[in-house]
């Protein structure tokens, strides 16, 4: 047999594997697909992502799909965020964003932004602070604040850092949401907006004092006037 021919049995056996029902199995697939690049392969990769049940194997799909030609995978990727299953949009947001190619942005819409699913969500957030242009920065910001509130902790925590990663863009649409009528809204607003000004804050922290301030009444943040 060729070497040629070799690679390609490699090649369709380590597909096969992808499908076994070991996690470890699928994991060393994972990894031998990406060691050894073939635009053959990216379809699968790509569909096994939006299957995956294990997280350290979905990482190792989305590495292999790094290994191969921006080309091949950006393609099927920005289809794929617009998947109707959730899994599959999760994963090709995390994968763009891994993939890094400004082209990627064309995904990041006010749909996956505000997607019912939060690790969607969380995905989005989370590639479009990496993928967005300069220009469209405010933009961004002001569809991310909309989403103060949402969520329980994990998910408080990656809007917070997605909206601090963009600087200054977000701070008029935070001095808004300080001011919300919600104060589960306005508690999140004034965490992030302290997080923003001491990174070494805790969210945790930041986030049970901004609750004690909301709780304290406008004279406690500054919220209101005389």
């Amino acid at each position: 047999m060729t070497v040629t021919g070799r690679r390609k049995t490699d090649g369709a056996r380590a597909l096969e594997a992808l499908r076994d029902e070991s996690a470890s199995v699928r994991l060393r697939a994972a990894l031998a697909v990406g060691s050894a690049p073939d635009p053959r392969f990216v379809a699968e990769l790509v569909e096994r992502c939006a299957v995956e049940p294990e997280f350290f194997v979905r990482d190792m799909l989305t590495w292999a799909l790094t290994r191969h030609p921006v080309a091949d995978t950006l393609p099927l990727l920005l289809d794929e965020a617009r998947s109707e299953r959730a899994q599959a949009r999760s994963q090709a947001l995390h994968s763009l964003s891994k993939v890094g190619d400004p082209r990627g942005w064309r995904a990041i819409t006010r749909g996956v932004l505000t997607d019912a699913d939060d690790e969607v969500a969380r995905s989005a957030w989370r590639a479009s602070v990496l993928l967005v242009p300069e220009e469209e920065e405010a933009a961004l910001a002001a569809v991310l604040v909309t989403q103060l509130g949402r969520g329980g902790h994990a998910t408080q925590l990656s809007l917070s850092r997605a909206l601090i990663a963009l600087g200054d863009a977000p701070a008029p649409a935070l001095d808004l949401a300080k001011r919300a009528a919600d104060p589960v809204v306005r508690a999140h607003a004034l965490a992030t907006e302290r997080l923003r000004h001491d990174p070494d804050t805790g969210f945790a922290f930041a986030l049970e004092e901004a609750k004690r301030t909301v709780a304290l009444g406008p004279a406690a943040d500054g919220v209101g006037g005389t």
